[in-house]
């Protein structure tokens, strides 16, 4: 990014300058020409294969063999977490100083390659380039965040109160240390930025990692790996295992010799290896992040040009498969007919198709599975009430290769309808008429979730939003997007009820913390 001063973030990447767009399409033509190969896994340093493989294929085109990877073994992944815990004396017991440094070598490293990976990202996941773009950066920033946080609060040891007693010195010290080998369980949606930023979280703090990437988009994750390794951590303080989540991830779960989990997924999932660690031995932390049902309310003093620019982009950025995307909005009635024909208008010039192409902001969802529930969410939505814009699945001619879904949004739905609370992770918006502000945050407030939520009104009305929404994360007038575009240091990222376990955010001042366990240290001197 060095040739201009151009700061890339999902706030701003909607007017990028032309630099990045020429560099992803050479960076594009290069990762085409080498697709097909066999990528190991990383275990102990080395690069470690399997009997059984898989494939990644594009859900873009699925005759596109995007790279051949592991088939891991529940005897490998305990391998790797026996490698992570012969790791942890020797990494922890360096200075933190020493590990933010190979850590800031590995964020350049990310940056360097900035266009590499965000090629094979739009590849593997769909996500369009400036997003791809975007999330690599992101990336780097969430490594380098982390390294921030560690060096303001000098290592997190402080100096408590000294016992008055007499004829001695009593000092005491509060000390955080890191637990252990970590595992990393990342989703497919942000691969390489929901693993850099909790696996950097994890390192600088003195835990080793094992890294479990999703089945549906293991390359870009190891391109991070790559990054680690590359940047000098030393050998078995990062390990990279592949495989089914039902041989492979639960054996990494169900291990008393984990010491720490971090999870990016479904409420289903999410809940159930919260269960699972509850089983072993004794407590061990879990950070979960699991989803969203994320709500957006438009007042009757909204911009509404603004509001349904940001709206929109909510919805539909990433196929709406954004655990922060807007997926309901609730606007009061002397403004909704305008509102929705402004989203109506504005979805309806969405260009669905190859992600890597600079005009295409949807590409396709993932996989079959999202394809399918995309089609059985219309049928019925549309069953219940009205389609104002899309509702097809897109499975001729340019898209017969690929899980394409056309950008949708639904009126007249009852309230009591299950997918008013549902997550379903496609490009489908619902929409309804409130009353008033306080039936808006009713509805707002009544899902399971509480991970994002956005409001566009006046600013005495956005000081009543803070205060009531029950999210982790509310956006209040929002340009680049109703309910997404946290960035570390800027919007932390996290949610409240079932949509998170900790409470504390990414990407924010209180996230390193949940990677460390106090210790008091206790000294007393006789004078």
């Amino acid at each position: 990014m060095e040739e201009t001063r151009f700061k890339l973030t999902y706030a701003t990447m909607f007017d990028p300058p032309d630099i990045l767009h020429t560099r992803f399409e050479a960076a594009l033509a290069k990762v085409r020409a080498d697709l097909g190969k066999e990528h190991a896994m990383i275990v102990a340093g080395k690069d470690r294969y399997s009997a059984q493989k898989f494939n990644e294929t594009s859900p873009a085109d699925t005759d596109v063999v995007l790279g051949i990877f592991q088939q891991g073994t529940a005897q490998g992944a305990l391998d790797a977490v026996e490698t992570a815990r012969r790791a942890f004396a020797e990494w922890s017991g360096a200075r933190w100083q020493d590990r933010v440094t190979l850590l800031r070598k590995a964020a350049a490293l990310v940056e360097e390659r900035i266009f590499d990976i965000s090629a094979a990202m739009a590849l593997s996941v769909g996500k369009n380039r400036m997003e791809s773009l975007g999330e690599v950066a992101e990336t780097a920033d969430l490594i380098n965040y982390a390294c921030d946080q560690i060096e303001q609060n000098d290592g997190f040891v402080k100096e408590m109160g000294q016992d008055p007693i007499k004829n001695c010195v009593s000092r005491n010290l509060s000390v955080l240390r890191p637990h252990g080998a970590w595992l990393i369980i990342s989703p497919f949606n942000f691969p390489i930025a929901l693993t850099g930023g909790p696996a950097a979280a994890a390192l600088v703090t003195g835990n080793t990692v094992i890294i479990k990437p999703p089945s549906d988009a293991p390359w870009t994750v190891r391109l991070l790996a790559d990054c680690f390794q590359d940047a000098g951590l030393p050998d078995g303080v990062v390990n990279f295992v592949t495989g089914s989540g039902s041989t492979v991830g639960e054996a990494l779960i169900s291990s008393s010799d984990v010491d720490g989990v971090t999870f990016t997924g479904s409420y289903e999932v999410g809940m159930k290896i919260f269960q699972e660690r509850a089983r072993l031995n004794y407590a061990r932390p879990v950070i979960l992040e699991m989803g969203g049902k994320n709500p957006t309310i438009v007042s009757r003093n909204a911009d509404l040009e603004i509001a349904a620019l940001g709206t929109m982009r909510s919805a539909f950025g990433l196929q709406g498969q954004k655990c922060s995307a807007c997926s309901r909005v609730y606007i009061e009635e002397p403004v909704y007919d305008d509102f929705v024909s402004r989203l109506v208008d504005l979805t309806g010039k969405i260009v669905v198709g190859d992600p890597t192409q600079k005009h295409v902001y949807m590409g396709p969802v993932i996989n079959r599975t999202a394809f399918d529930r995309y089609r059985a969410c219309v049928k019925e939505l549309s069953a219940a009430g009205k389609v104002f814009s899309g509702g097809q699945a897109l499975d001729s001619g340019e898209y017969a290769r690929g899980y394409f879904c056309s950008p949708t949004i639904v009126a007249d739905v009852p309230r009591d309808h299950r997918l008013w609370i549902e997550e379903m992770f496609v490009p489908i918006l619902m929409v309804s008429t409130v009353a008033d502000l306080s039936e808006a945050m009713e509805q707002a407030n009544q899902s399971t979730f509480g991970l994002t939520a956005g409001f566009y009104g006046s600013p005495e009305e956005a000081d009543w939003f803070f205060t009531n929404i029950r999210a982790g994360v509310a956006y209040a007038n929002r340009l680049v997007g109703a309910t997404t575009g946290a960035w570390p240091g800027f919007q932390p990222f996290g949610g409240w009820k079932g949509s998170g376990a900790s409470g504390k955010n990414a990407g924010g001042h209180y996230y390193l913390p949940l990677y460390l366990r106090e210790q008091i240290q206790s000294r007393m001197i006789r004078q």
